[in-house]
């Protein structure tokens, strides 16, 4: 669309006010809100202003005047104000000699450059990403840590804890076992129908949804929507994270995609389905292994040359690394198989080969989804460009493997410190085609680094448990 059909949207549907929203290096939205009134093309086209220096990652004070630059593609009617309000994707873009450039520096203009030089390439004209984002539904969450103080406890509807608490109403009991909740039905779903209620609310602002279930875990679930361009399907997350928590939080509620918020229960992941098109043809078929071109192959054997260097921005947390440990269903170990889900990357059952595509399974949803996806297919590129053998295919359990067997296979990092470091020494395929920019990379590892500083400096409570009366 473009600004004038933006301009008749706001006029036709009585919009109050507009949102203009962007994604900051940590994978969080901003927003400044401009009465509606106020809005012309002009202002479409132009902008609107805002501190840089304010948001972690960006610029500094002395060179902070930065500009939130609307996509008119990529817009929705807010279904949680009171007030009727337009919601608008944005691009941080730089003032610069009169010129209005998109920042380096942010994440959404680094997708948009890394689907460019995917084109520019010749290998391929557009990437389809399709992930699938897992959650964990809380009633109760409390968290809090200072000098004399550090505790975290989280509990749901759904927690096997409170099979035994009394409850003024009744018990009734149904409650799944720890790592028993997968597929599993009402009354032991408690988050059917809120589940229904985000499917429905995803619908009405433009985003096509797949299908939803519960998870493995207790309280933890799954909604699936339609695959879609690197770029788009980072908006859709976006969207879709507000949407789900938003609905959480309407029924009292609280909803996070942090990946291991339980001790002892499966974490949430965010498995990235993808594959390659030229001239509307799947550049993924082929006659090789599980039905994958020798292009495929490739691709594969890039994400796990650089699969280390991936984790930094694919599972940025420090609790992601509490999810990637071996007996919790999330892959460990980057090989790939068909069918196999002990396999970081899966090549799953499709019932038409024009649908063949593979599944990493390691990332989760910390990551900003634009860096986290660019990243991705630039390790995918890197591959195809260079021939990457990804070596042979694994059909048995990596998990049951002996310590000599493993040996063979790579594994992911076991710690955000490890993963900047190996991103620190393995970036150059990121910088390709002026993707990602030496700074900006700079800039991230330094705020990852911050972030691993606090939390390894702040007494765990287990550590009491371990240590003080020793």
């Amino acid at each position: 669309m473009r600004a004038s059909d933006i301009i008749h949207l706001i006029n036709k549907e009585n919009i109050d006010q507009i949102d203009f929203r962007f994604t900051a290096q940590s994978g969080k939205w901003h927003r400044i809100t401009y009465n509606a009134k106020k809005v012309t093309e002009k202002t479409l086209l132009n902008g609107v202003g805002f501190d840089g220096s304010s948001i972690p990652g960006l610029l500094n004070i002395e060179k902070s005047d930065m500009v939130m630059l609307p996509d008119c593609s990529s817009f929705f009617v807010d279904p949680f104000s009171k007030y009727k309000t337009l919601v608008l994707t944005c691009n941080a873009a730089l003032p610069e000699n009169g010129k209005l450039n998109k920042f380096s520096g942010d994440p959404r203009s680094t997708a948009e450059r890394a689907e460019q030089y995917l084109k520019s390439s010749g290998i391929a004209d557009i990437a389809y990403f399709g992930p699938e984002l897992e959650f964990f539904v809380l009633n109760d969450v409390r968290f809090g840590y200072n000098m004399y103080n550090v505790f975290s406890h989280v509990n749901s509807s759904e927690s096997p804890i409170n099979n035994s608490e009394f409850s003024a109403s009744g018990n009734l009991g149904y409650n799944p076992k720890v790592k028993g909740a997968y597929f599993s039905a009402q009354p032991e779903d408690h988050f059917f129908e809120l589940r229904s209620e985000m499917v429905q609310a995803l619908e009405s602002v433009g985003i096509s949804t797949a299908l939803h279930h519960h998870e493995v875990s207790p309280a933890q679930c799954e909604i699936g929507v339609d695959f879609s361009t690197v770029t788009h399907m980072a908006d859709i997350i976006q969207i879709q994270k507000y949407v789900l928590r938003n609905i959480a939080a309407k029924h009292g509620k609280s909803l996070t995609f942090m990946p291991k918020p339980i001790w002892k229960e499966n974490g949430s992941g965010m498995h990235i389905h993808q594959s390659l098109a030229k001239d509307g043809k799947n550049l993924f078929c082929g006659d090789g292994y599980a039905g994958l071109s020798e292009i495929a192959l490739h691709y594969i054997g890039g994400i796990i040359k650089h699969a280390h260097a991936l984790n930094a921005l694919l599972n940025p947390s420090t609790n992601s690394y509490k999810r990637l440990v071996p007996g919790y269903e999330a892959p460990v170990y980057v090989c790939y198989s068909e069918f196999n889900r002990s396999a970081a990357i899966r090549i799953p059952m499709v019932g038409n080969k024009e649908h063949r595509r593979i599944e990493t399974r390691f990332p989760d949803a910390t990551a900003n989804p634009y860096l986290g996806f660019a990243a991705m297919l630039m390790a995918g590129l890197d591959g195809i460009k260079n021939k990457i053998d990804p070596g042979k295919p694994v059909h048995e359990n990596v998990y049951e493997f002996d310590d000599q067997q493993k040996k063979s296979i790579v594994s992911v990092s076991g710690s955000l410190d490890g993963a900047l470091d190996s991103l620190e020494k393995d970036h150059k395929f990121l910088l390709q085609g002026g993707v990602f920019t030496q700074t900006q990379l700079e800039n991230y590892m330094k705020s990852k680094r911050e972030e691993l500083e606090l939390v390894n400096t702040v007494p765990h409570p287990a550590e009491f448990d371990l240590y003080y009366s020793s």
